[in-house]
């Protein structure tokens, strides 16, 4: 590609792992294939970009905005108050970056600047990670000029002239990291032994109050296996403190920590995932194929996450615990299980990479440049 025919990038949204993730690797797509001259992030202080993006390489700019689902009057009020800064915001970033195209990855701060690259003339695509996509994707979907989803259910939410399927883009560094591949690298950055059963747990990028909670009850019913298997655990930063100790109390070996970066290490080291069912954590898992015990956020938006959880678990892929349900007992039954079950971990290992999709970042990345304006 000639330096003439280079786009500049805006890529908005993020607030959780789920929207920014797949962001990222929509720019790794970009940027590796000599494609972007510029890429800049659009985002919030507060949310998850703040700290991700700027380790990754990339500009971020912020723009003030705030959630409207689920709140009181007064903080809708708010939000909504907030939602016209950030399309002021939005138009001044557009002001000085000049970009050819703008990708929203989901998220409130992805709203504004849409809408304001949309206004301005500037090609807009947006997308939609989740099986039952949310009020904000809604309502871009109405005028943005492509909408990219991960599942074929929710095609039927966006106009079909304009909505292509093409799974979940996942950052480069994970689908590259092999099982095996740098192990002694990978166990020493965890401080873990190589010869132990690894179950590597997380609630998402902001932990996860149920998991943890049962987690440490099941430490309880896992004593005997404490010389045998380890665990690596991403708690979020409330919880820390007091996950931490009670694998320390309990004599369990592993690593506790608020957040984990080295995702690619992480997961190639697990012999079995314990986490969430969001859509950028399932299209991870299933890229590199990780037998997975799944327990689906209850209040995801028309409880997605169960959906797309359950169809892992039809797969024979992953086994499902309800959140209603999740307690110290029935999580290390599951973990006793598989832990015990070689066969059935090898088994839900080829259907997770039987589902997996590791071309989406590509799809993306054809589509965002096919709209650019000459």
């Amino acid at each position: 590609m000639q330096q003439e025919s280079l786009v500049k990038v805006i890529i908005a949204g993020g607030g959780t792992g789920g929207h920014l993730f797949p962001g990222i690797a929509t720019a790794e797509e970009l940027r590796d294939r000599g494609a972007a001259r510029d890429i800049v992030f659009v985002g919030t202080e507060h949310g998850l970009e703040a700290r991700v993006v700027p380790r990754e390489g990339y500009p971020l700019r912020f723009v003030r905005a705030e959630g409207l689902v689920g709140k009181s009057f007064a903080k809708k009020a708010r939000a909504l108050f907030l939602f016209l800064l950030s399309l002021y915001d939005s138009r001044r970033i557009l002001s000085s970056v000049r970009p050819d195209i703008v990708i929203g990855v989901g998220g409130y701060a992805s709203a504004g600047m849409l809408l304001a690259a949309h206004l301005k003339g500037i090609s807009t695509l947006v997308l939609e990670q989740n099986s039952v996509p949310g009020l904000t994707n809604r309502f871009l979907g109405k005028f943005v000029d492509a909408v990219a989803v991960t599942y074929q259910e929710s095609m039927d939410f966006f106009p079909k002239d304009k909505t292509y399927l093409t799974g979940n883009p996942i950052r480069r560094h994970i689908l590259k990291k092999e099982p095996g591949k740098d192990s002694d690298q990978s166990y020493a950055l965890f401080h873990l032994e190589k010869n132990l059963f690894t179950v590597f747990i997380s609630g998402g990028s902001l932990g996860a109050r149920s998991i943890n909670t049962a987690m440490v009850e099941a430490l309880h019913y896992l004593l005997d296996l404490r010389h045998t298997i380890q665990f690596l655990h991403q708690t979020g930063e409330k919880d820390h403190e007091k996950v931490m100790e009670a694998y320390r109390r309990l004599g369990f070996k592993g690593m506790v920590v608020p957040f984990i970066y080295q995702m690619a290490e992480a997961y190639s080291l697990a012999d079995l995932v314990v986490c969430r069912a969001g859509a950028s954590t399932l299209a991870e898992l299933t890229a590199v194929g990780k037998p997975a015990v799944l327990i689906p956020y209850p209040y995801a938006a028309a409880n997605h996450q169960e959906f797309n959880a359950r169809k892992l678990e039809d797969m024979g892929a992953a086994r499902v615990i309800l959140d209603r349900d999740l307690n110290g007992e029935t999580l290390s039954t599951t973990i006793r299980t598989l832990y015990a079950d070689q066969r059935a971990r090898k088994e839900m290992q080829r259907a997770s990479s039987a589902f997996g999709r590791g071309d989406a970042a590509e799809r993306v990345a054809d589509i965002a440049l096919s709209l650019v304006k000459t």
